[in-house]
């Protein structure tokens, strides 16, 4: 995809969804890193179901960690992992009291050093809680990166470079949330949604039909 296009995508994803933003509820920094880390290996929609009564009950790394393991288990435990889920949430807790002052780091390496918290989770923190211009690549990117010929990697490290290369600045703040609700509800593993996709004039895919059936995943 020349540059021409790339802008044109970008320019048609905003017109379509000019404040994107992330799936996971929430309302500071702090409850946004606890919802990102349920949501490993698990959708938006099972972890928001947790949060919303969990955050009623306890929403700051004091009052999680007085909860425990035990008493923060039956809010999560319809999520995948809820067991390490459980023990990373404490001890992340327990780490941002001692040496962050209950407060959710803005740097990458100070996120990076808590437990449970890779480089996806640090991105989407970066990005979401704080402004900063990061992509978190998750399955839906780097099916929608190589796909459409956007930014293509043979890993999620190489898409998120060449995005970060790619991606005009004016657009990088919101490109992460666009790419993820586009590669989600549009541009799907199976069965994309080809014709009825606002940026197909764009698009790369040489496998794309009017019904939108491909075969296999990407």
């Amino acid at each position: 995809m020349n540059p021409e296009k790339r802008r044109a995508f970008f320019e048609q994803l905003k017109a379509n969804n000019p404040k994107p933003t992330t799936e996971l509820e929430y309302n500071t920094p702090f409850e946004l890193l606890i919802a990102v880390l349920l949501s490993a290996q698990a959708t938006d929609v099972s972890v928001n179901k947790g949060t919303r009564k969990l955050f009623k009950v306890a929403n700051t790394p004091q009052a999680l960690l007085n909860l425990g393991e035990e008493g923060v288990r039956p809010f999560i435990q319809h999520i995948g992992l809820f067991n390490s889920k459980g023990k990373h949430i404490q001890e992340t807790c327990r780490l941002l009291i001692e040496k962050h002052g209950g407060e959710v780091p803005q740097t990458r390496e100070e996120l990076e050093a808590l437990p449970g918290v890779g480089r996806k989770t640090t991105n989407v923190i970066l990005n979401t809680a704080f402004g900063q211009p990061t992509i978190a690549v998750d399955t839906h990117i780097f099916r929608v990166s190589n796909r459409t010929g956007l930014a293509p990697g043979k890993d999620v490290l190489a898409a998120e470079k060449q995005l970060l290369k790619r991606v005009p600045k004016e657009y990088l703040i919101d490109a992460h949330h666009w790419l993820i609700l586009h590669g989600r509800y549009t541009c799907k593993a199976r069965n994309p949604d080809c014709a009825q996709c606002i940026v197909e004039p764009f698009c790369g895919f040489k496998q794309k039909t009017s019904k939108g059936n491909v075969p296999g995943d990407i």
